[in-house]
């Protein structure tokens, strides 16, 4: 009687801790729409790198010397083809450009980076309007990216991506400071 009792107990405690801490299942995350009606549309224009997120530091070590990053995404010359260009900052003030072409996968939220085999990216939307969580995952290790419309969107926006990713077994976080102007976007 009693082991029915206690096992009783703890289902009840199980389901209001998951009431009250509520985390969503990986395959709860909604991901972006890529229907041929809707791309390229969503992913065009400018973005702003807000925070990662990982399970290690490690993950994160290449934004260490970031103040902040801006992209541009375009339409590719292919269809089903992206052309993102990119300016960082760095916290010492450099300005680096960057180039690079995904390539969506038909019927899938999934992107393959040209030249990288290895490295999957997947896109979700996020709680906030104007923002998009990115994952990627590559040989060794596994990130989410917020990006969002605005260089400063609300801190309701970050809490909520560091949280969702916590969730997710996250436990490294960076938020770019975003001190600096942003570096002028090349257009070659």
């Amino acid at each position: 009687m009693f082991h029915h009792l206690w096992a009783a107990l703890l289902y009840l405690y199980g389901i209001l801790l998951n009431a009250i801490y509520q985390c969503p299942e990986p395959s709860q995350l909604r991901a972006l729409g890529t229907a041929e009606t809707e791309f390229p549309e969503p992913y065009l224009g400018q973005w702003y790198f807000i925070a990662g997120a990982a399970p290690t530091k490690e993950e994160l070590a290449t934004f260490d010397s970031v103040d902040n990053i801006v992209f541009n995404m375009a339409a590719g010359s292919a269809p089903m083809q992206l052309q993102l260009r990119a300016t960082i900052r760095t916290k010492s003030g450099h300005c680096i450009p960057r180039r690079w072409t995904y390539r969506l996968t038909e019927g899938s939220t999934d992107l393959q980076t040209e030249g990288r085999p290895d490295m999957k990216t997947e896109l979700f939307t996020t709680a906030c309007l104007g923002g998009i969580m990115l994952k990627e995952t590559g040989r060794g290790y596994q990130r989410f990216l917020l990006y969002d419309r605005s260089p400063h969107p609300p801190e309701k926006c970050v809490e909520e991506f560091q949280s969702l990713t916590s969730c997710l077994e996250s436990r490294a976080f960076l938020l770019t400071p975003r001190n600096q102007g942003t570096c002028e976007l090349s257009s070659h």
